[in-house]
C-alpha cells in the first residue's frame, strides 16, 4: 500500500505549484525524508556564484532575487524567484548564479546529491522535476526584457503586472504585493524614491489602488501594460 502524504507537504501552500505537484505519496515520502524547511531574512545570501552548491530548495513563501556578475564587473539581475520556483541546479558542483531573498523566506531544503538519489530511484519523479525547473528557468527568462526597459514608469508597470500574475491575481483582483517598495527598487535598479514616486502616479492616473504597505488593486490593466511597452 503506499504511505500517506506527510502532514507538511499535504499542508504546504505551494504543494500545486512546486516540484512536488503530480508526485505520488511515496514520493512525497522520499523528498520529505531528506527535506527541511529553512527560514532566511530579507537580504540573506542563500548561494554565491562559483561556489559549492550543496543543496537545492522549493520556495514556499518570500521573493529571491538571481545575480550575475558581468565581463565588465557589472551585476545584473537575471530572475525573480516567486513561491513554488525551483532554487538551485541539479547535477551541477557549483552555483551558475548569486540567489539572495530580496524579502523574508521560507524554503524547503534539500541535500543536492541527496534529492538526486531520490530522483534517480524515482524516474517519474525526474521527468517532472526536470518539467518544473525548466518552467522556472522560462520564467526567469521573462525578467530581461523588463530590465531593458530604458524608461523607470515602464520598470515599475511591467513588475506590477509581472507581480500580480504571479499572485495568481484575477482581473482587477486586489492582491499583497510580495516584494516593498525598497525591494522593488533594488530589483529594477532604481531609486526606492523613484519607484514610489511612480507608484503614486499610477494611483492618480487611476492605473492602480493602493491600499496599506503592501496592498494593490490594478484597476486598468490594459493601460498599465501600455505603460510597460
Amino acid at each position: 500500500m503506499p504511505s500517506d502524504p506527510p502532514p507538511r507537504c499535504s499542508a504546504c501552500p505551494v504543494r500545486a505549484t512546486a516540484m512536488c505537484v503530480g508526485l505520488k505519496d511515496d514520493e512525497l515520502a522520499a523528498l520529505h525524508h531528506i527535506g527541511r524547511r529553512r527560514r532566511i531574512v530579507g537580504g540573506q545570501i542563500i548561494c554565491w556564484a562559483g561556489e559549492p552548491s550543496p543543496i537545492c530548495a522549493n520556495l514556499v513563501c518570500g521573493v529571491l532575487k538571481v545575480t550575475r556578475a558581468q565581463a565588465d564587473g557589472r551585476v545584473q539581475i537575471v530572475g525573480l524567484l516567486y513561491p513554488g520556483d525551483f532554487v538551485g541546479s541539479l547535477f551541477v558542483a557549483r552555483a551558475a548564479d548569486t540567489i539572495t531573498a530580496l524579502s523574508d523566506a521560507d524554503l524547503c531544503v534539500y541535500p543536492r546529491p541527496a534529492l538526486e538519489a531520490v530522483l534517480a530511484d524515482h524516474p517519474a519523479a525526474r521527468r517532472l522535476m526536470l518539467r518544473r525547473t525548466m518552467a522556472t528557468l522560462a520564467e526567469a527568462r521573462r525578467w530581461m526584457p523588463m530590465l531593458a526597459r530604458g524608461r523607470a514608469d515602464a520598470r515599475v508597470a511591467a513588475l506590477l503586472l509581472d507581480m500580480a500574475r504571479r499572485s495568481g491575481c484575477r482581473d482587477r483582483e486586489a492582491f499583497c504585493l510580495p516584494l516593498s517598495r525598497g525591494a522593488m527598487a533594488e530589483a529594477l535598479g532604481l531609486a526606492i524614491e523613484t519607484v514610489s514616486r511612480h507608484m503614486t502616479l499610477f494611483q492618480d492616473t487611476g492605473l492602480i489602488a493602493l491600499s496599506g504597505l503592501r496592498g494593490v488593486r490594478l484597476l486598468d490593466p490594459p493601460r498599465l501594460a501600455a505603460v510597460a511597452g
